[in-house]
């Protein structure tokens, strides 16, 4: 692990930012393509510079499902966006942090010089996830298709056996089932909660508080960065549609387990929810920041990509925030405000749990001891992912943005955005507001 210090040798402004509502996967595909997600967001973005589209050196944005129809998405958007045919547009895939992955590979580009002016972001519209057929059904396909007669075909046709063919494959389950360990992420969190004793009433209690904080943070107009949809009927959708003002402990211990039915304690309830949305930011160089007058909310400092083990991968954030601070001489209580991606309930939680644990932190991260924890008060203090949703490609965008909003609004410098990535990796960004 390098030990480094500071290696940003230019300043990365984030300029601005938006996102749209995240809207909860109901029965069907949602009502936006993911293509139609990032160009509502963007173009409302872009709509309040004061430089052009065409301006822009590129565009980046990050995908964990694209549909087949939106190859390389990130150019079908920069194009819609009216970006024009010279500026390039391109797409990246880290799973849970494809959006910031975006921010990271702008940075790397303003750093080396090939940009200035960079528009990154992520989307994900799960509910378009598609059913597929299954390898026998796709076989059985494929002999019909190589049969010439009509005597041929019916005999072929004969041996179709409906219940065992045309069950239909659920990509999103395959999508977030991990390929390496054969676990679903939801598997991968209850092995947190069995290492660290994690129970159900803590993971329902962290639920019901993600919930009322998104509610207030609603109330208190603290969700500015959200541009409202308008569909192809004039339908218009304004907010985050997942998020519930009943929530009470009462209502969210009633679902049943899911991923582990019998021993386990994950529910959705008490597990991000399955939805639509898209998130951008703009971000600049000096030099860009001067030539178009433009106001920063904050600077990106340093990022941080770390490994661990897949079927772990929730614990992702304690590696990748680890050495992000140590690189900087700063411990947890050090970090003015955070925004640790609630995949699920549990994975919080996990986290919170291996800084606090001695021999975690000896055996897993090279420490004397623990490391410390996060102060509850400044952890997700809108709500995360449990309540507002979790679009795959989208949320690692989004609570960076987000992160420099709470750090303006409160006065205070510096964050931490970090999320868990399926594959077993963690993504941790530090920023600073510019007040």
């Amino acid at each position: 692990m390098p030990d480094g210090r500071l290696s940003m040798s230019r300043t990365i402004y984030v300029v601005d930012g938006a996102r749209t509502p995240f809207l909860k996967a109901q029965k069907g595909p949602g009502p936006f393509a993911a293509s139609d997600l990032a160009t509502q967001a963007g173009r409302a973005l872009l709509l309040r510079q004061p430089f052009a589209p065409s301006d822009l050196d590129e565009v980046i944005l990050g995908c964990a499902a694209p549909s087949p129809d939106e190859t390389n998405i990130g150019r079908m958007v920069a194009l819609r966006l009216g970006c024009g045919n010279k500026v390039p547009g391109w797409t990246v895939m880290r799973n849970c942090a494809s959006g910031m992955q975006a921010i990271d590979s702008a940075i790397a580009n303003i750093q080396c010089g090939r940009s200035e002016l960079v528009l990154a972001g992520g989307v994900d519209a799960l509910s378009r996830a598609p059913l597929l057929y299954s390898d026998a059904m796709v076989r059985w396909f494929a002999g019909m298709m190589s049969l010439r007669t009509a005597g041929e075909k019916a005999r072929h046709f004969l041996k179709l056996r409906p219940a065992a063919l045309l069950t239909p494959v659920i990509g999103l389950m395959k999508g977030l089932t991990d390929p390496v360990v054969g676990l679903l992420m939801g598997q991968t969190a209850e092995n947190l909660a069995w290492k660290f004793g994690i129970t159900r009433q803590q993971m329902d209690e962290f639920a019901v508080r993600s919930h009322q904080r998104a509610v207030a943070a609603r109330q208190a107009g603290h969700m500015g960065e959200i541009v409202p949809l308008v569909d192809s009927d004039g339908n218009v959708y304004a907010e985050d549609d997942g998020v519930r003002a009943d929530a009470t402990l009462a209502g969210i211990v009633k679902p049943k387990p899911f991923f582990d039915k019998k021993y386990g304690n994950i529910t959705a309830a008490n597990s991000s929810q399955i939805t639509d949305g898209a998130a951008w930011v703009l971000l600049a160089s000096a030099e860009a920041v001067q030539k178009y007058g433009l106001k920063p909310l904050g600077k990106i400092v340093d990022s941080q990509w770390s490994g661990l083990e897949p079927e772990q991968m929730g614990l992702g954030p304690v590696h990748a925030v680890t050495p992000l601070l140590q690189r900087h001489g700063m411990s947890l209580a050090e970090i003015d405000y955070w925004e640790l991606n609630e995949a699920f309930a549990a994975q919080v939680l996990g986290c919170q749990a291996a800084w606090r644990d001695d021999q975690y932190c000896r055996e897993q991260l090279g420490l004397p001891g623990a490391f410390g924890s996060i102060d509850e008060e400044r952890l997700n203090v809108d709500g995360g992912a449990v309540a507002i949703g979790h679009p795959v490609g989208a949320s690692g965008a989004r609570i960076v943005l987000h992160l420099l909003q709470v750090l303006r609004r409160n006065h205070a410098k510096r964050g931490v955005a970090t999320i868990c990535i399926g594959g077993g990796l963690g993504g941790a960004m530090l920023v600073e507001a510019c007040q």
